[in-house]
């Protein structure tokens, strides 16, 4: 023993037994303890790129993950997560058996058990407090198989509309976003766009952190003249890859999307034909716009007036303009306008609908598509709107049940559902998938209001921050032990296979919500008559979906593992799915058929520096975690890369505070206060501006976030937030450097209920466009 320690102290030792290759008939040489029984073909559970994946399977268990190489998305690459995926389904987290709390802890229950004790709660809250008083907030994390069962039954079954998902905390500004300008959500690009743009505009979007296999999609672009634009306060990685980098202040891309509408008028610059045959609004935009001349937006933005006129001469110079953006532009009190202002600029100079050229939101999680296609959310499945009466009995008819059980109206968004917590409105909670504890903004207050409920129902596959507090946690399988398909950022439908069984007695989502609906007198039989697999849910979406911008019609399970994914709308007339949206022989899904041009104002930052808070925190992700860390934090290497969270400090603020790279600092706001956080010093945040990231429980960023909401989609403003930094050194933290920003404080706090009315009473007139 003794000796062999000394060998591999000294490096003699190189472990050939442990570090033996052998060949496998499908990939090669590989790690011959954990060669592979049989290789399942998949696709990845994390983001919303789409990876292509196969999970090797030895003895039962899942082994392996290695990228598809036939598969367009990713062409055998996956990034740190994905390739440690399988190791995330053997997590030491997991939760096996149903759990009941009892005598205030949480102990393992029969699935009848659990099933009857929520069931009993649900029915006594709605006798006594109404239907509504039940609420459920998803994720979006589950296949599309089972957010369509899971939103039926919620819908339905329970009778509630007071049902939307996390989903809402990433993407629900860029589908308000879509739906004001063009009708309709659905991203209207593909990655192959990537590949084929003369100019491409990353806004607010860190994809080579948090999406990077979609850089290999700009790197097999060979255009000698290809222009790269990244636009973002912050000067991330993705910034790197810029040929142009632009750091425009925190919060005022909506003012530099204004002002570059501006000068493309102003220069003439605007395709006046495609204007006139599929917009309406111009007349208007172009009178609302001259609030928004090049000095003024340079004073806003804090980019030259000589950038703003070369920024908006690349968005006409070349023959395709892509832009993508992802949390940056979406998680803002302005969001789902900021979208529509880069949709503008689309619509103004006719980048759109064409090879290359497009407004195309990337999305986070790898099935928030799914959720917003089928999830019964934001609408009724299949993109119809709530309220629209024919959409109503359309669907009741394909599905056959009585039109008076549809909702004619979307309940409470997410924050609207804790709210209503807090005010006694609602008893009942039912998470699935979701851990807001880490992950949902002002963490003092939601937890201070879901001590209020009567009962805090928890599905999820992981016992995670949420879970352990529930009263009830029903235990779900993960990825690679169940069946169905994501929908990835471009619309392509991806099939994920089963691999290795649930762990223990945990079920699979579909087979939860199945079994649960049993328990309501009737709902099983009329919502679900004859369902006992996830292909019967796929069947009837396929139904609902026939005709609808979202179409899958044409989609079946075998097409997809021979495709390697297809992207809607899939149907008789595009057999292998459609590229792109919009293009001359598609029209927009407006009543007229054209895109609106709208009028959309910026305002000063929701919660603005003061002398007590003179720093903005930006939060975020890094490649080596997910989301709340439920599936990432038992995986080593992962934690190896990023073990906690850090601070992103300017050189210059660090030197105020006497602080360097390795020391701790504590960060403070109005709400709550993060103590022992690491420093890293970098040029990649500006002075008076720092980053953390938002994945970890030991450094709740969130404790620090305000409730500031788009008001059209309901989205958080995540990404702006008024802090103080403490040191060691100075514990008194930073003070404002410029006498006149606190002078102007007080009119920016004193002027902004009436522009939070003024956004309000603009949303209602939005929607009722919409």
């Amino acid at each position: 023993m003794m000796i062999s320690k000394i060998k591999d102290f000294l490096g003699f030792d190189i472990k050939a037994e442990k570090y033996k290759l052998s060949n496998d008939d499908t990939f090669g040489m590989i790690s011959d303890a954990n060669k592979p029984d049989k290789w399942v073909f998949s696709t990845c559970g994390y983001c919303g790129v789409g990876c292509g994946l196969y999970i090797g399977v030895k003895d039962g268990k899942a082994v392996y993950t290695k990228g598809n190489p036939k598969h367009f998305v990713n062409q055998g690459t996956l990034c740190p997560k994905g390739l440690s995926e399988h190791q995330m389904i053997n997590s030491p987290h997991r939760i096996g058996t149903p759990l009941i709390k009892r005598q205030g802890e949480l102990k393992p229950a029969t699935w009848d058990e659990a099933f009857t004790k929520v069931s009993d709660e649900f029915k006594r809250i709605a006798k006594t407090h109404g239907e509504k008083a039940v609420s459920v907030i998803g994720t979006g994390q589950l296949l599309t198989e089972e957010f369509y069962t899971l939103g039926k039954f919620v819908q339905l079954g329970l009778k509630t509309n007071n049902f939307d998902g996390n989903t809402t905390l990433c993407m629900a500004s860029a589908v308000m976003g879509y739906k004001q300008s063009l009708g309709s959500d659905g991203p209207v690009g593909s990655y192959e766009d990537f590949e084929k743009a003369d100019t491409i505009f990353l806004i607010g979007a860190n994809i080579a952190d948090n999406h990077p296999i979609l850089t290999l999609h700009i790197n097999k672009n060979k255009n000698p003249k290809k222009k790269v634009i990244v636009i973002d306060p912050r000067a991330s990685k993705t910034s790197q890859m810029a040929d142009i980098y632009v750091p425009v202040k925190p919060r005022t891309d909506l003012a530099l999307f204004n002002g570059l509408a501006y000068i493309i008028i102003e220069q003439g610059w605007e395709d006046e034909g495609y204007i006139q045959a599929n917009t309406n609004g111009y007349k208007e935009l172009k009178k609302h716009l001259q609030d928004y001349p090049p000095q003024e937006v340079a004073n806003i933005t804090g980019i030259d007036v000589k950038t703003l006129y070369e920024l908006a001469r690349q968005f006409v110079a070349t023959d395709a303009v892509l832009s993508a953006w992802t949390m940056g532009v979406n998680q803002s009190f302005m969001g789902t306008d900021t979208v529509s202002s880069i949709i503008n600029l689309h619509l103004l100079t006719g980048h759109i609908g064409r090879e290359g050229a497009g407004p195309f939101s990337i999305t986070g999680q790898c099935n928030a598509m799914g959720t917003r296609e089928t999830g019964f959310t934001s609408s009724l499945p299949g993109y119809r709107n709530f309220g629209d009466e024919k959409a109503l009995k359309e669907y009741a008819t394909i599905v056959n049940v009585p039109e008076n059980i549809i909702p004619t109206a979307r309940g409470y968004k997410y924050a609207e559902i804790i709210d209503a917590i807090d005010r006694g409105e609602i008893k009942a909670l039912w998470i699935t998938a979701t851990n807001p504890l880490v992950s949902f903004v002002n963490q003092d207050k939601l937890r201070k209001t879901l001590a209020k409920l009567d009962l805090l129902v928890v599905q999820d596959a992981f016992l995670g921050d949420t879970a352990q507090i529930a009263d009830v946690v029903f235990a779900a399988a993960t990825w690679g032990e169940k069946e169905g398909v994501y929908t990835n950022s471009e619309r392509r439908c991806n099939k994920a296979n089963k691999a290795v069984e649930p762990l223990g007695d945990a079920k699979s989502d579909f087979d939860i919500v199945l079994e649960f609906s049993k328990y309501f007198e009737g709902v099983n039989e009329m919502l679900f008559n004859g369902w006992s697999e996830p292909r019967d849910a796929f069947e009837e979406w396929r139904k609902v979906s026939k005709g609808q911008l979202c179409d899958y019609s044409g989609i079946d399970y075998e097409l997809l593992e021979k495709e390697g994914g297809i992207q809607w709308p899939c149907n008789e007339a595009n057999p292998l799915g459609t590229k792109r949206l919009y293009t001359p022989d598609m029209a927009f899904r407006t009543a007229d058929q054209k895109a609106k041009l709208l009028c959309l104002d910026w305002f000063p930052m929701a919660e603005p520096q003061t002398p007590e808070f003179p720093v903005i925190l930006n939060t975020g992700r890094t490649v080596e975690q997910w989301h709340t860390r439920t599936k990432t934090r038992s995986i080593d290497i992962l934690n190896d890369l990023a073990p906690e969270a850090w601070v992103d400090v300017s050189p210059t603020d660090a030197l105020k505070l006497k602080v360097k790279s390795g020391d701790r600092m504590s960060l403070s706001s109005p709400r709550g206060r993060v103590d022992d956080v690491i420093v890293r010093v970098t040029g990649s945040v500006r002075e008076g501006t720092v980053f953390v990231p938002f994945h970890f429980n030991t450094e709740l960023v969130n404790a620090l976030t305000s409730e500031s909401f788009c008001p059209k989609s309901g989205e958080p403003n995540f990404k702006q937030t008024a802090i103080q930094l403490h040191s060691d050194e100075v514990p008194e933290g930073l003070t404002l450097e410029k006498p006149e920003i606190a002078g102007e404080i007080e009119h920016i706090k004193t002027t902004w209920e009436g522009i939070k009315t003024s956004v309000a009473f603009k949303e209602k007139e939005v929607v009722s466009q919409v």
